[in-house]
């Protein structure tokens, strides 16, 4: 059974020479099994999901089903901004079996709140297992009501909760009183974790968890029982380094930390760039 709480790491995906380190993805993924995370995500924002081919997109995908083994969930992106493409893509998701599907809602050609639902109406329809909503507005530039994430909780029995990165409180509220109990909220910000967590979020689909797996998850654990003053503790320990970590387009500089980690070389695909110089010094002292 799918658990939508606790620490979700949005995984990046390394690149070396132009193509996939899929060795170093496989250590990436060991990485967080062995520091107790709930469970991993690839091809999201952070694994440069946009950049990748559809074929490669299936290629890691399956690799971190692999190398996962069972041993910690999968919570595989899968989406697009055409619906018939996002279908197919979801499809194929979805026959490498990994524990949920998380899709993004669709970019650029902004669709009402009425195109929102047909879309996910016919994701979930193609998944055949549960599926996570993922809201962005800041990406997509559209943001998903929460009457629009109300009723397809409440239409769809497989859409079983959401990725809340729209930076709003209030929305977080409105979703968690208006969607289905059993429905989930899951923070898409690092640094409103512990705030979402405070109002009923259940844990994050978390950046720094990328190179802190072991904190994020404690922090998550601890809140996840009302231990908050313990929480907060490790929130201010990575609150500035979460700050940093958005200094510029996620995932430059999770990837540049992660190759000061040895895990991976801090290469980009265009049209994102390498970490600015002028910036990695900064970085490179707020790391422990």
């Amino acid at each position: 059974m799918f658990n939508l709480s606790g620490c979700f790491t949005a995984l990046i995906t390394p690149f070396k020479n132009g193509g996939i380190d899929f060795p170093s993805l496989r250590r990436l993924v060991r990485f967080q099994i062995e520091n107790g995370v709930s469970g991993i995500v690839p091809c999201g924002s952070t694994g440069e999901a946009s950049s990748l081919s559809a074929d490669e997109h299936i290629a890691v995908i399956k690799t971190v089903i692999e190398e996962a083994g069972g041993k910690i969930q999968v919570l595989a992106g899968a989406g697009s901004n055409c619906t018939a493409a996002a279908v197919e893509l979801v499809r194929k998701t979805a026959a490498l079996k990994p524990d949920a599907i998380l899709s993004v809602a669709p970019c650029y050609n902004k669709p009402t709140q009425e195109g929102l639902k047909a879309h996910f109406k016919a994701i979930a329809e193609a998944a055949c297992m549960p599926v996570v909503l993922y809201n962005i507005p800041g990406r997509t530039g559209v943001n998903m009501s929460p009457d629009t994430i109300s009723m397809l909780a409440r239409e769809c029995s497989n859409i079983i909760g959401i990725k809340e990165a729209s930076g709003s409180l209030d929305q977080v509220s409105e979703i968690k009183r208006n969607a289905p109990e059993k429905f989930s909220i899951i923070s898409g910000d690092d640094s409103l974790t512990l705030p979402m967590m405070s109002i009923g979020a259940s844990g994050v689909i978390s950046v720094v968890s990328n190179i802190y797996p072991k904190e994020t998850a404690e922090m998550c654990r601890l809140a996840a029982m009302g231990n908050f003053t313990e929480a907060s503790k490790i929130h201010y320990k990575l609150f500035p380094i979460i700050k940093a970590l958005f200094c510029e387009t996620n995932p430059i500089p999770i990837k540049y930390a992660a190759s000061l980690k040895g895990f991976c070389q801090p290469d980009m695909r265009l049209p994102l760039l390498p970490f600015s110089e002028e910036k990695r010094e900064k970085l490179s002292k707020l790391l422990f």
